[in-house]
Formats: C-alpha cells, sequence, structure tokens
C-alpha cells in the first residue's frame, strides 16, 4: 500500500481560504443511471432542491458530466462533478479538467471514488488543483485504514464508503457501524477541520440519523434515490434522518 503523501508530496493549497458545501451534508450522486441523465436529471436536481431548502439541510448534487453545466446554470444549491482529472487545461481531449468544472458553473468534485479509483499521487495532485481554483473536493474512502491515510491531504470533506455496501439494501451505518465511528476518530485525529461523510447503502432515515449519532457530518447517496420509484419520497425519507426525534428510534 501506498505511505501517506509527505514532504515531498503534493503542494499545500495556495490559500487558506477553504470553499465549503456545508454541515450537515446530503450529497446525491446521479452517476449515469439512464432515468438520471438529462431531462431526468434536471426534474430530480429541482425536486431536491425544494426539498433541502424546506429541510433546511446543506446539499449538493453530482450529476453526469454532461448535466454539469444544464444543472449548474438551473439550480441554486452547489452542483459537483463526478470525477475531476488532474491535467490541467488544454490539448486534454476527453478529460474532465477542473478548469472546466468552474466554467461550467460547478463547485468542486468527488475524488476518488471506488467506482473511479486514483493512485494516491494522482489523488494528491487532482486535490491540490481543485483548491487552487476555489472548488470543494470530496474525497471517497474505502474504509477505516484508507480514511487514516487520506487524511494527510487534509480534504475540506472524506466520504467513507465500503465497496461492498455501495448499491446494496445494508447501510454501513447498520452493517458496520464501527467503519463509521473509527474512520471518523482517524480522520480527526489527522485533519480535525475535515467534514466526515457517510455512503454505502443509505436507504432510510434511521440510516443517517446512525450516521450521524456516529459522528459522520453528513451523507454521500446515489442507488436510494436515483433508482427510486419515487425519487421525492426517497428524498423525504432521508432527510428525515437529519431531524433526530423523527429519526432515532424509540
Amino acid at each position: 500500500m501506498p505511505s501517506a503523501p509527505g514532504p515531498s508530496g503534493p503542494k499545500p493549497p495556495l490559500s487558506t481560504d477553504r470553499p465549503s458545501l456545508g454541515v450537515p451534508l446530503f450529497i446525491l450522486n446521479l452517476k449515469a443511471y439512464p432515468q438520471r441523465l438529462g431531462p431526468g436529471a434536471s426534474l430530480l436536481g429541482q425536486a431536491f432542491e425544494e426539498k433541502l431548502h424546506a429541510a433546511k439541510v446543506s446539499g449538493a448534487i453530482a450529476p453526469a458530466a454532461a448535466d454539469l453545466g444544464v444543472l449548474a446554470g438551473a439550480l441554486s444549491i452547489p452542483v459537483i462533478a463526478q470525477h475531476a482529472d488532474a491535467q490541467g487545461a488544454g490539448a486534454r481531449t476527453g478529460y474532465l479538467v477542473p478548469e472546466a468544472i468552474r466554467a461550467a458553473g460547478g463547485r468542486g468534485s468527488l475524488v476518488n471514488h471506488s467506482e473511479h479509483p486514483l493512485p494516491l499521487a494522482v489523488i494528491g495532485t487532482t486535490l491540490h488543483r481543485l483548491r487552487s481554483l476555489g472548488l470543494v473536493a470530496v474525497l471517497c474512502a474505502r474504509g477505516v485504514a484508507d480514511a487514516r491515510r487520506l487524511a494527510a491531504f487534509r480534504p475540506p470533506y472524506l466520504a467513507v464508503e465500503p465497496p461492498e455496501l455501495i448499491g446494496g439494501t445494508r447501510s454501513v451505518s447498520a452493517a458496520r457501524p464501527t467503519v463509521v465511528s473509527r474512520s471518523v476518530q482517524a480522520v480527526h485525529a489527522i485533519s480535525p477541520e475535515t467534514h466526515v461523510l457517510c455512503g454505502a447503502g443509505i436507504h432510510t432515515r434511521y440510516d443517517v440519523w446512525k450516521a450521524l449519532a456516529l459522528g459522520a457530518e453528513g451523507i454521500l447517496v446515489a442507488s436510494a434515490v436515483a433508482r427510486a420509484e419515487d425519487p421525492s419520497a426517497a428524498i423525504d425519507e432521508l432527510l428525515a434522518g437529519f431531524r433526530v426525534p423523527d429519526a432515532a428510534p424509540g
């Protein structure tokens, strides 16, 4: 396993200003599900925005790259990319460079999602490029050890998502709660300012409430909403978890 970045690793941010998506935070990743491309992404984004405002919960949406500019222009909530390439703007056919994300109105990007993993050195370069442009990185980790290692980059957000639970029906907060609590402890021991999010299998208000009770400051969700027959109801269910009295088991 590669070691954490040291003095010869990626450069520090160009400024101490750290743009934020807010907390507690609800990030909705639309992936490339067919029903959430084009008009489907726009309709869901509008519903998501309205419900976030009503619930007074911070949120961001991550559409497919082709829909990034459309949603950024139509929504007031942050729109972030699902991936960013470390390369600079220029002769970069097929790359999603951070400059393109910013030019499209995006506020940041997921980095190192388990469906698009990156080498450690590339993660460092990508994070530095996003920071230098005032964009927010949501760095993804597979578990406690990965979270501890990646915390050395001091990302503004770090989402813990065991790959084996992504897209499933059991949440990491319910199936493996110590992954959440130990990841929070490990990250904050290295980077206290990093907000830890919980992902993988989040479907119910109890999943959300449990994640927050374990120390997470938000959730990263995809299939529970993006593939739901009634995505509006699915959003309502998850937002209820941010209200402790409604979500806590009796």
